[in-house]
């Protein structure tokens, strides 16, 4: 157990990892949610800055102040501009809320227009601020800039300010972990004051911990002699050895690699058309983010190389070096945006599309942000511009210039050699001489062809047709184009040969088996899907007036959003790089993304390692930490974590073992509360259900990498994997249009733009699944067969309950051991006496009923085989096994 010490931040002893901007104090207090509203006798005070301004530029502000055009030449961007008004007078009258042009407008219905209306709660923030005089917390400006700029309120908000790394007790840090000391700190000092009262739960039993560990950072059950190993581990620190032991294993980079391909949004095909097209090559991107994992990639590399592999990989000089081709695989992450340029879709509207794509992937998963609400206009809650938009865009717009396009199958990068290519070349032309001899046999049938085709004709029409036949097409005279016309018997082609020498053109077939022969020898030409910019390519970038590319305005420079950059800064990637040949915008991005000036990123990295952990992140919006997500629970451990992160080199293995040392981790999952964390179970997703399965049945395919197994319908018209069941789910093709039917019921992504986290649903579609899918199934049959084949091993006499069990079934209806080992491969633990009475009561009753009637048994099973399948296809489907405790 970890006693808690008393902890209270010292503010002497925060440490600030960047200088804090210049901020209102006000305003930073409204950030960090410690101050209240300032008040005006005992109604709290409303001002224009902090309450009304948010409602009008959700509602408001796209006609009335974010562009230069003013509908109805009316501002609502400052008080004074609302008292000037517009075309039909001023907006509002201090202190008349009856009167006032723009609460009248508002509560007849006429604004905002469409179908989005103000609530009755913002209504009456309006209507009570008005009436209380239309107050501001600080002078207006005489003059405004266009557009919406950024307040220092909305700097302020806790997302945007910079990370403070608590100090911890070096006291308390002996005896609890520092995730343990900032829970304790954050929810016994929010609700008694007192620090010092906190306590973390007795961890979980051994069992439950190993079954955690494997299933949390493998995605793969434990052996029951694994289980048992652990168990028997006589080292306090046991579990950091088993940890360390499940981050060395290959099939750690299997899991994570999932979580990853979700926020990139991963696809074996390009969507956006009804072609969906399939990528044949998306697969490397696949397994570039399972190495990486497994090689534990600094973090901050990791997003370099996919933002920029191209430029730190340099021009090719020569073949590509293995860490080029590395670094080039790595930028698959930007050509993971639908694109169905290459299959019919190739139109502006198209290659915007697959642009703004990208700018949210990328906004989504390194800034936690929904940057991509503000493509049209400045973004309605958030402190985004859409110049921050296009500001971001114009950082991809060198390699994706929408005027300057490339479709899929142009992008491919070959990774042939020189010497490839020159082997090829000489199996061509090899292939190009047996071509000739087919040509030149060919033409002498043809000509056989043609011959026996004139002798049917008198003179002179025999001689008309032979010079007209002869006489090159474009040199015939209109009397010999009749001619041949009239007559079509004698205009033999290679199409119609066959129907005049049924055996030349057999015949003429060998050759094109020769031909093909050969030309199977050519060494495989393989491709990476990635993206190389263009050297010496910098087109402007200009801001689509409501998003439409056909209305460009003002060019705009690449830089970081403005509310993340301090207010004084000059911070911009317009100057591109002069030692690249290209410009070397996306590898400044990513070098910002991980800096310390930039407060975002690490926090959301380490959210989401959080979430995956527990079920839930820190931040309950792992995309979205601007205004309408959710709040941290606990900031402080967010901010540790993030800082601690960066500090040890952005190492996501470091990270996984400070979360798992925690006694916070370790805790029970009973549901019972504990420092506002969750404590109840965490289902399984969909592949890892998938494996789960596939494991217990000793028929997993270990073998990483590669392309993957295709799908297809089965004659229920569901998507199942079309050949062998063996590998991970990972392998399995995603294709946009045709989700296998089991992941998709089990909340596996339907690929649009990517996952920002997969909902947990509980659904009558996989109730039938477990029931019905043929997977589980197969899976059942095969773990049965294998508990049979394992129960002659097993001594059931110290399984408590097994002499009751017995006692109501005989070995020949079903085999106690057999039980025992379904229980261990399935649950890695032996059955409980309930549990065996239970089953000996389901047995009874399912032999009954399959003796007295056979044709309820599948084809060449016997009444007990039927049952033992039964009672696994029951373990299969259980709470127990489909979550993680």
């Amino acid at each position: 157990m970890c006693a808690s010490k008393p902890l209270r931040p010292n503010p002497d002893s925060m440490t600030p990892l960047t200088p804090l901007r210049s901020v209102v104090l006000a305003s930073l207090a409204i950030a960090l949610g410690v101050a209240g509203k300032p008040c005006l006798g005992d109604e709290p005070q409303l001002f224009f800055e902090e309450h009304i301004r948010p409602i009008l530029k959700a509602h408001c502000f796209d006609c009335h102040g974010a562009t230069e055009e003013l509908e109805g030449s009316l501002d609502l961007r400052q008080v004074r501009l609302m008292q000037a008004g517009g075309d039909s007078g001023p907006a509002i009258i201090r202190g008349d809320a009856e009167t006032s042009l723009l609460l009248e407008r508002v509560r007849s219905g006429e604004m905002p227009p469409g179908d989005t209306r103000i609530s009755p709660e913002e209504l009456d923030t309006l209507t009570q601020w008005v009436a209380a005089g239309a107050a501001t917390k600080r002078p207006e400006a005489e003059t405004i800039e266009p557009g919406l700029g950024i307040t220092p309120e909305e700097r302020a908000f806790w997302a945007f300010q910079p990370l403070v790394r608590p100090t911890l007790s070096d006291a308390a840090a002996s005896e609890c972990s520092p995730i343990d000391q900032l829970l304790a700190l954050s929810s016994t000092a929010a609700s008694t004051g007192d620090a010092s009262a906190a306590g973390i739960p007795e961890p979980a039993d051994r069992r439950t911990l190993v079954l955690r560990a494997f299933l949390t950072l493998t995605g793969l059950p434990p052996t029951y002699q694994d289980v048992l190993r652990w168990q028997a581990d006589p080292r306090d620190d046991w579990l950091a050895h088993l940890t360390d032991e499940l981050l060395a294993s290959p099939h750690y980079g299997e899991r994570w690699a999932r979580h990853w391909l979700d926020v990139a949004g991963y696809a074996d095909s390009e969507g956006a058309t009804t072609a969906d097209a399939l990528r044949p090559w998306a697969w490397k991107y696949r397994d570039y983010v399972v190495r990486a994992f497994n090689d534990d990639l600094p973090f901050d590399r990791f997003i370099a190389e996919q933002l920029a592999g191209d430029e730190l990989a340099g021009p090719q000089q020569g073949d590509w070096t293995d860490e080029q081709i590395r670094l080039l695989t790595a930028t698959g992450f930007l050509r993971m945006a639908a694109d169905g340029t290459g299959s019919g879709g190739d139109t502006p509207e198209g290659r915007n599309q697959t642009i703004a794509d990208t700018v949210r992937i990328v906004g989504t998963s390194f800034l936690g942000l929904s940057v991509h609400c503000a493509q049209c206009h400045d973004h309605r809650y958030d402190p985004f511009l859409h110049t921050d938009y296009t500001a971001l865009r114009a950082v991809f717009e060198p390699a994706l210039d929408w005027q300057a396009w490339k479709t899929p199958s142009a992008r491919l990068i070959s990774l042939q050699t020189e010497a490839e290519r020159a082997k090829a070349a000489e199996i061509e032309a090899e292939a190009q001489k047996v071509a000739a001899e087919k040509e030149q046999k060919q033409q002498a049938f043809i000509a056989e062809a043609v011959e026996m085709e004139l002798a049917k004709f008198e003179e002179p029409l025999r001689a008309q047709l032979r010079a007209a036949r002869d006489t090159a097409a474009d040199a015939r005279t209109a009397e010999q184009q009749a001619l041949l016309k009239s007559h079509p018997s004698v205009n033999v082609t290679p199409g119609v040969l066959y129907q005049y020498l049924p055996k030349a053109a057999e015949e003429l077939k060998a050759f094109d088996a020769r031909i093909a022969e050969i030309r199977s020898t050519k060494p495989a030409e393989s491709f990476v899907r990635g993206l190389v910019e263009p050297a010496g390519h910098a087109p402007e970038t200009r801001l689509f007036h409501r998003g439409d590319h056909a209305q460009p305005k003002q060019v705009v420079s690449a830089r970081p959003p403005l509310v993340v950059m301090p207010e004084d800064a000059v911070l911009t990637f317009a100057h591109d790089d002069s030692s690249l040949p290209t410009t070397g915008r996306r590898l400044a991005l990513a070098r910002w993304l991980a800096s310390t000036d930039n407060p975002l990123t690490s926090r959301v990295i380490v959210n989401r390692i959080w979430m995956h952990h527990f079920g839930t992140g820190l931040v309950a919006t792992p995309a979205d930490f601007g205004t309408l997500g959710g709040r941290p629970s606990h900031p402080e451990l967010l901010d540790w974590l993030a800082a601690d992160f960066m500090e040890h080199g952005w190492s996501l293995k470091h990270l996984h073992r400070t979360i798992m040392q925690s006694a916070a981790w370790q805790q029970p999952r009973d549901g019972g509360p504990s420092h506002g964390l969750p404590t109840t179970l965490v289902r399984l997703d969909a592949e890892a259900i998938r494996d789960r399965m596939l494991a217990i049945t000793g028929r997993l395919d270990a073998t990483l990498y590669g392309p993957p197994l295709p799908v297809k319908e089965d004659d229920t018209g569901q998507t199942v994997v079309d050949g062998p069941q063996s590998r991970r789910s990972l392998y399995i093709q995603q294709r946009r249009s045709q989700p296998v039917a089991m992941l998709q019921a089990f909340d596996a992504p339907v690929m649009e733009t990517n996952c920002e986290a997969r909902p947990i649903s509980t659904v009558a579609t996989q109730s039938l699944i477990l029931l019905n899918g043929s997977y589980i199934l197969e899976q059942a049959a095969v773990v049965a067969e294998r508990a049979e084949a394992l129960a002659a091993a097993i001594n059931t006499t110290a399984v408590p309950g097994i002499e009751a069990f017995t006692s109501l079934l005989s070995p020949t209806d079903l085999s106690p051991a057999a039980v025992v080992a379904a229980w261990r491969l399935a649950y890695t633990r032996d059955p409980t006496p309930s549990e065996l009475a239970a089953i000996a009561s389901f047995a009874r009753e399912q032999l009954t009923t399959l003796r007295a009637d056979p044709s309820k048994l599948v084809e060449g099973r016997s009444p007990p085989q039927q049952v033992l399948i039964n009672i696994c296809q029951v373990l299969l489907s259980s709470n127990e096994f489909l979550t993680i405790e």
